[in-house]
């Protein structure tokens, strides 16, 4: 699935997304990311859905976003809450989708100006 159109002055957009990549502005990704804004974190160390620990959500919330949208591959598959708990218990809002729907919304929340963490994890 490709992405076209532009919005506003964002350093990171993602163009695309298929199972195994990211297009994250020109370059393709084949490894879990974080996307905010303005940075970019290749080898995002979450390995799975299932395996996600407090450690990996910290690496979203240090960018102190308003929502986090939480990518899971190919499939909307839920964490353990507890892990989300304690992020909502901050006053961050969490969104669980599959990394196609993440992707979308994560291009739409930035073109609003929200303050967005993108956790994609690419299979």
């Amino acid at each position: 699935m490709k992405f076209s159109e532009e919005f506003g002055t964002a350093s990171y957009r993602i163009r695309g997304y298929e199972p195994g990549r990211i297009t994250v502005n020109q370059e393709v990704l084949e490894t879990n990311v974080v996307v905010t804004l303005d940075t970019l974190v290749r080898d995002w160390p979450a390995l799975s859905v299932e395996q996600l620990t407090p450690q990996d959500l910290a690496v979203l919330t240090e960018f102190e976003p308003e929502v986090i949208l939480l990518g899971t591959g190919e499939r909307q598959t839920f964490p353990d809450l507890g892990l989300l708990r304690d992020v909502i218990k901050q006053g961050i809002g969490v969104e669980v989708m599959d990394t196609a729907a993440a992707c979308r919304t994560f291009n739409i929340l930035m073109a609003e100006g929200r303050r967005v963490a993108a956790g994609l994890l690419v299979r």
